[in-house]
């Protein structure tokens, strides 16, 4: 595995997690979860599109047995949040009785977050929980549980790894912070 600890990309400033410091966390919260959900099936429900590559990784780390179903949200238009939640995709599977785990890219307003908690509540999950591969607590606009966070990070826009700026960067196998005038 590469350890980029610099980028030749023309729009990202600096790379604030390397390849080798993600893969390591994601490890670390694949155990977690995995001594968390012992002896219980746990269906991770990836908040598209940001989360899916977060997801890929997480899965292959947890040890137990766990299903996969997704969501779409969007409250975002290039690089600020509107404040506004809508759903753009619904689960496949009904979350009745089932353990979720909510798997997140990135919480920083937190209103997305809050969104898809009241959203399962009427639904009837055993149980749900928050995982965000990302979060900016000083970002908060409203207090949500993150039960597993993989970083948190200061309040710059950053992308790769999932993360993107009008759909560009998601590639980036590392996580960087856009130059101001990058991604045009």
């Amino acid at each position: 595995m590469s350890d980029r600890t610099h980028t030749s990309h023309p729009d990202i400033e600096k790379v604030l997690l390397t390849e080798r410091q993600i893969k390591a966390r994601i490890a670390e919260l694949g155990a977690q979860i995995s001594r968390d959900y012992s002896g219980r099936c746990l269906t991770m429900v990836s908040v598209l599109k940001g989360s899916v590559i977060v997801l890929g990784d997480l899965m292959r780390s947890v040890s137990g047995d766990c299903c996969v179903d997704f969501i779409g949200v969007s409250s975002y238009t290039g690089t600020k949040s509107s404040g506004v939640v809508r759903l753009t995709l619904d689960l496949r599977e009904n979350p009745e009785g089932k353990d979720i785990l909510i798997v997140e890219d990135i919480v920083d307003t937190g209103l997305t977050l809050h969104y898809l908690l009241e959203n399962f509540k009427t639904r009837g999950p055993r149980s749900v929980e928050t995982c965000s591969f990302l979060n900016k607590p000083s970002c908060r606009k409203v207090s949500v549980p993150v039960k597993y966070v993989g970083f948190d990070i200061p309040n710059e826009f950053v992308v790769g790894f999932g993360l993107d700026h009008n759909e560009r960067f998601r590639n980036l196998p590392y996580v960087g912070v856009m130059r101001s005038n990058g991604g045009k």
